[in-house]
């Protein structure tokens, strides 16, 4: 009887075994147009697979939800057993996202946030970048990190509640975006020296804000940062977006590895691999902001930043395309102020060139601040249209608007906008 017994645990707990790792087929495509969706990530529990050219995966995991992603469409996630026969079809509905930034007191000042969501509503937009971990590597709500706690990233908590905050956000039918600094953390290198870029002297390197950088290199400064995404992950943020994902832009820097161009390029890469592949639970997007020039250069910018790794580490390429930011201008546009349509278009345009991506991959970072470099002044609704036109006619996933100050016009920018 014991063996009878022993038996049937055994049949019982490998049918359990077999169900819950059945294979999983099917074909992804655009519910807009029935087209395939190539490279879409379709994931059951930690295991995901990428579709191909024909929108095909099959996927073998243990769970009960297939949870699909790509960039330019709407997240979707439904029962195993709801996918019917195997090569059935799954619709994604195609989603552009329109967006503002605010800053860790940006998001925390009711004055700047409403200010924000009305010129939202005004220009119809659909989506907020969020500081979770500004550039000083303060965190404004409280998390459950240790690490967090130990070094002060806590120490200034401005937002109370931000699950209530992202639940009334959520009301507005907005695409919530948690933006993370990276490896600029003044913080993080303070409390922890061993962790800091050094100068070659052996001293603390600080740019040109005076601000301290973390190694690259560092696995506790990975885990950390991925640690945050999982946080907001968990809250309820649509996407996380990894900002200073490089190296400090200085040939005087001293790191736990020897920094050559290699060596830059392995660690931002594999930061970037190592963040995605964390995420994949949450289905959440994944992206990265990159330097407008990177598309354009062939070397790593001397940042550890190149277009084709990056490309296929994350879901979504945010290049920050501030007209202001090439001083240098590009081929042909030698003053990049009075070019913005062509700064955007041709950036987006020789990016996916060097990818072979989806111009979908690619969503980038445009200008609502005055210009610094140029003496070109302001970048308002006129040219903030210009820019929302180049990123368009390229067939970008949509677009950001950047401004530190969390200032953006009151009147109308948006062709949606001035069509309501």
């Amino acid at each position: 009887m014991k063996n009878q017994g022993r038996c049937l645990a055994l049949l019982i707990g490998f049918l359990f075994w077999a169900t819950a790792t059945l294979a999983h087929e099917g074909r992804v495509t655009d519910a807009a147009t029935g087209l395939p969706i190539e490279a879409a990530l379709v994931s059951m529990g930690d295991q995901a697979v990428r579709t191909d050219k024909d929108g095909m995966f099959r996927l073998e995991g243990s769970g009960e939800t297939l949870k699909l992603k790509a960039a330019g469409y709407a997240r979707r996630e439904i029962a195993g057993t709801e996918l019917g026969s195997p090569g059935a079809d799954i619709g994604l509905t195609p989603f552009t996202v329109k967006g503002l930034y605010l800053t860790v007191y940006g998001i925390a000042s009711t004055k700047l946030r409403e200010a924000a969501l009305k010129t939202i509503e005004t220009n119809h937009l659909n989506a907020l970048v969020i500081d979770v971990k500004g550039d000083r590597g303060f965190i404004p709500f409280q998390v459950d990190l240790p690490l967090a706690e130990q070094i002060g990233a806590q120490d200034t908590i401005l937002v109370k509640d931000m699950k209530s905050l992202l639940t009334s956000l959520k009301e507005k039918k907005l695409y919530l975006i948690a933006r993370i600094v990276v490896f600029k953390d003044d913080r993080l290198a303070k409390a922890r020296p061993d962790l800091a870029v050094r100068t070659k002297s052996g001293g603390i390197y600080t740019d040109r804000e005076h601000l301290r950088w973390v190694d690259p290199f560092s696995r506790e400064v990975w885990d950390y940062n991925i640690g945050i995404a999982k946080t907001v992950a968990e809250l309820g943020f649509d996407e996380v977006q990894f900002d200073y994902v490089r190296f400090p832009d200085t040939r005087g820097g001293a790191f736990s590895k020897p920094a050559t161009e290699d060596n830059r390029t392995e660690a931002i890469t594999g930061f970037l691999q190592a963040a995605h592949q964390a995420l994949i639970p949450y289905n959440v997007l994944v992206a990265a902001d990159i330097f407008g020039y990177v598309v354009w250069n062939s070397n790593d910018t001397d940042i550890g930043q190149k277009i084709v790794p990056i490309s296929q580490a994350v879901d979504v390429i945010s290049p920050m395309l501030y007209p202001s930011g090439y001083h240098l201008g590009i081929p042909k546009y030698r003053n990049p102020v009075k070019n913005p349509y062509q700064i955007v278009y041709q950036s987006l345009k020789q990016a996916q060139e060097r990818t072979g991506v989806s111009p979908l991959r690619f969503r980038p970072w445009l200008q609502a601040f005055r210009d610094y470099a140029f003496r070109g002044g302001d970048f308002k609704e006129e040219r903030m249209r210009i820019q929302i036109k180049a990123a368009e006619d390229f067939g970008a996933s949509g677009w950001m608007f950047w401004n530190p100050r969390n200032v953006y016009p009151e009147a109308v920018f948006s062709d949606i906008g001035r069509e309501q």
